[in-house]
């Protein structure tokens, strides 16, 4: 599979998980646009080989929000996040219910990692 192919497969995945986004990242999107946080924000963006929830390039930041399905994935989470942290990234994760119940602690953190 060629490198040109894999970008295309990427952008079309990442255009679906767009439109098929789930309740907390709706939520999530909804302060983080717009640069309201003071920064630019992209969802679900191709960093490399992966997919991320959200990144803010400008400050290296990557934001994943984590449901059910990862309760299983620990080991490929950590890989994961050692692979994009290897690229210069610091990768935020919370879970779902977070965003919903900690909206606001959810909120500072981010806010501490932009303006540390």
């Amino acid at each position: 599979m060629s490198k040109h192919h894999l970008a295309r497969w990427q952008v079309q995945f990442a255009r679906a998980l767009r439109h098929e986004a789930t309740d907390a990242e709706k939520l999530l999107w909804q302060y983080l646009r717009a640069e309201q946080m003071g920064f630019k924000f992209r969802r679900q963006q191709a960093i490399g080989v992966y997919i991320v929830d959200f990144v803010c390039l400008e400050a290296h930041l990557i934001i994943e929000l984590d449901g059910g399905q990862h309760m299983a994935s620990h080991a490929k989470d950590a890989i994961r996040d050692h692979d994009l942290n290897e690229q210069g990234f610091k990768v935020l994760r919370y879970w779902n219910h977070q965003i919903f119940t900690e909206m606001n602690a959810v909120r500072a953190d981010i806010w501490q990692h932009l303006y540390p």
